[in-house]
């Protein structure tokens, strides 16, 4: 398989031609498994619908796809898994309801007993390795932005103030999407846009500027589990979650 580099004039082709789109997609079938794989927890087939799934959105990847979003294979990766796990989260609320006086698997247990568990093992299972697999991808690209984790932590506002602050710069880049595209695209946060645009001083910004990035950069792939917790905390006070 070539380099994400060697591919993008393919890329580039592929989104003005389905045959040559089509031709990429065969290409990287094996890509497109390997990532409905991780996204399923298990070995994903040629018979599982989250392969199809997996090939619109890889074809999905090449139609998004800009320089500014970075490695072209890391974007689709990304997609790719956002999807599978978007249809695996739609068949579980759609599922057909069983009767809450079903016998449950546990012998005496209803599935209503069951169900009203809030330490279900099986979901907080699946709960935990979705939330490990987004850490490792967000620490990865993090990486790229030479920050770590422990960074982001040493360099989180202490004061209410300051965090208030960060929240604002954080809520108007994300109204500003060509600020996320500037943030991938050069690897530094634009900082004069985010200031004048954000109403915080430069030098609290400064002072956070690996925290500020790594909300950012959750911001622009698809973290839905780390994202929903990021939602709450930059809620502005008196509970309404930001859009």
């Amino acid at each position: 398989m070539q380099t994400d580099h060697a591919i993008l004039e393919q890329v580039a082709q592929a989104k003005t031609s389905l045959e040559r789109a089509d031709e990429l997609i065969r290409q990287y079938q094996p890509f497109i498994k390997a990532q409905a794989s991780r996204a399923l927890g298990r070995l994903c087939t040629e018979q599982d619908d989250a392969f199809s799934i997996g090939m619109i959105a890889f074809h999905e990847a090449i139609r998004g796809y800009s320089r500014a979003r970075g490695s072209f294979l890391q974007y689709a990766a990304l997609v790719i898994r956002s999807r599978v796990r978007d249809e695996q989260r739609r068949e579980r609320r759609h599922a057909p309801h069983a009767r809450l006086d079903q016998p449950g698997p546990e012998e005496g247990q209803t599935l209503g007993e069951r169900l009203a568990d809030p330490e279900n093992p099986v979901d907080a299972a699946e709960g935990r390795l979705a939330t490990q697999a987004e850490i490792r991808e967000l620490t990865a690209t993090m990486a790229e932005f030479g920050i770590a984790l422990s960074d982001v932590a040493e360099n989180c506002p202490r004061q209410q103030r300051t965090l208030e602050a960060c929240k604002r710069a954080v809520r108007y880049a994300r109204e500003h999407p060509e600020l996320l595209e500037e943030l991938l695209r050069t690897k530094k946060l634009p900082m004069a846009r985010l200031c004048e645009g954000s109403g915080a001083a430069r030098k609290t910004l400064e002072r956070h500027r690996k925290y500020i990035t790594a909300l950012l950069l959750i911001y622009t792939n698809g973290y839905e589990i780390i994202r929903g917790h990021i939602c709450q905390m930059l809620a502005p006070q008196g509970g309404e979650r930001p859009a």
